[in-house]
């Protein structure tokens, strides 16, 4: 049985963006869509109010899943669309419904409504619980988003999709990721821009300068690291450009800015399963807040 791509739906904006976006994926990955609607069940006499009764129960749990398929049919002629409901906590339901998905897409509201997510409880205790990779998407993002203008300046799904951004910590580099990566340019046939953010030693950062001939030395050994470890997948995706860039800086701050120009921002987040329970990392905490681009974030051991 293939994988899905998997939708957290609940009829808001932000999940039908997020629907969109899969079956745009669906269609270059080649796999169905699955809209996983959740409903969290409510005490016994709160069932008997007007506005949480069987009848809201019966629209939001199969007509407005139903009618969200069918547009998606309509506008993606040829990908396969799906609806499943299930009752439960969303949180811990979304993320079982990702143990056999592809990838699991989520909405997202904007920030302003121009730039960044606004990510809640659920979609953060789904990204850190799932080892699938997770995408979110903002409320409001339009296929055109993610392509270059056209000859004449306008939007258009019909000129060459946005490069792919991948940050990639040269310190612990991970295939699962990197793949992820090169495969969704490989899918869009566009150039992969992969960001490489450096510090210095961690003395520096008690008030020494960095001298400057010591920083060129440190962003050679950097960037000559972020090229080997680059070198073995340009083999193996030889149809994929790579524009590698290695910086001294804030790596969130780097990819941030990548993502004005990017169709998809790709970022890790290691697996950690203890006591304490997963989290998602503080780079890829201020991405997901403050990319203008979806975000990918694959997790990783």
């Amino acid at each position: 049985m293939p994988r899905t791509i998997t939708v957290g739906f609940d009829g808001s904006p932000e999940s039908r963006a997020a629907a969109e976006w899969a079956a745009r994926e669906a269609k270059l990955r080649g796999l169905p869509v699955r809209l996983v609607q959740v409903w969290e069940p409510v005490p016994e006499p709160m069932t008997q109010a007007p506005l949480l009764g069987a009848e809201t129960h019966q629209h939001w749990t199969e007509r407005v899943p139903r009618e969200a398929a069918e547009g998606l049919r309509l506008r993606h002629p040829g990908v396969e669309v799906t609806t499943e409901h299930v009752t439960g906590r969303p949180a811990e339901a979304l993320a079982r419904a990702a143990q056999d998905a592809e990838l699991l897409v989520l909405g997202s509201r904007g920030l302003g409504g121009l730039r960044g997510f606004l990510v809640g409880s659920v979609g953060r205790a789904v990204m850190a619980s799932t080892e699938r990779p997770v995408v979110l998407v903002r409320a409001g993002e339009q296929a055109t988003d993610e392509h270059e203008m056209d000859e004449a300046g306008i939007p258009s799904t019909a000129a060459p999709f946005r490069p792919v951004v991948l940050g990639l910590d040269v310190s612990s580099p991970d295939e699962t990721l990197i793949e992820f990566a090169f495969d969704a340019a490989r899918r869009r046939n566009v150039p992969l821009h992969v960001v490489h953010g450096w510090n210095p030693p961690p003395y520096y950062a008690y008030g020494m300068a960095l001298e400057p001939a010591f920083q060129r030395e440190l962003a050679e050994v950097e960037s000559t690291v972020l090229t080997e470890e680059l070198r073995p997948w340009q083999q193996k995706f030889p149809e994929v450009s790579v524009v590698a860039e290695s910086r001294y800086g804030s790596p969130s701050n780097l990819l941030i800015d990548a993502s004005q120009e990017a169709s998809l921002v790709v970022v890790g987040r290691r697996m950690r399963r203890s006591s304490l329970g997963a989290h998602i990392g503080t780079v890829t905490h201020a991405v997901l807040h403050h990319a203008t681009a979806p975000v990918a974030v694959v997790a990783h051991d």
